[in-house]
């Protein structure tokens, strides 16, 4: 672990708050309250009484994606490959992700898409984050 990987980490962590709470705490905010009453989700005050386990989340996130996107990056231009990432990352995580709670919750199909359509969106930018913190940290070839 080097000064670029705690950069990044915390730049995606950040990053990754504040999506969350675009998407989540704003986009979607009036979905949930309509979950909320039906008691599928928590109600406010006891999400409030959980939120370390929020920030322990969106901080595993960071390390995660820090350390996946520097296993695999190249010399190739870094928007791309964030890009990329981003994608694949959304492909193996959000989207998967609701389609199994969609599954097993009686969640609206609606608000399935819109998490599906939004988070994916946000996976990709962090994607980008993830590239552009970490695009002059590439490892010395042999």
């Amino acid at each position: 672990m080097n000064k670029t990987f705690v950069i990044s980490v915390v730049a995606l962590f950040v990053v990754s708050m504040l999506l969350g709470m675009v998407v989540h705490g704003m986009l979607l905010h009036s979905d949930y309250l309509h979950l909320t009453e039906q008691g599928l989700f928590r109600r406010e005050s006891d999400q409030q009484a959980h939120f370390l386990y929020m920030l322990a989340a969106h901080l595993v996130l960071a390390v995660g994606v820090t350390w996946i996107y520097r296993q695999g990056r190249s010399a190739r231009p870094w928007m791309g490959q964030g890009f990329r990432f981003g994608v694949a990352l959304a492909l193996a995580t959000c989207i998967p992700t609701y389609l199994i709670y969609f599954a097993v919750q009686p969640m609206p199909s609606d608000i399935v898409a819109k998490q599906v359509f939004f988070d994916t969106i946000a996976t990709i930018i962090l994607g980008l984050v993830a590239a552009a913190v970490n695009r002059d940290a590439l490892p010395a070839r042999a």
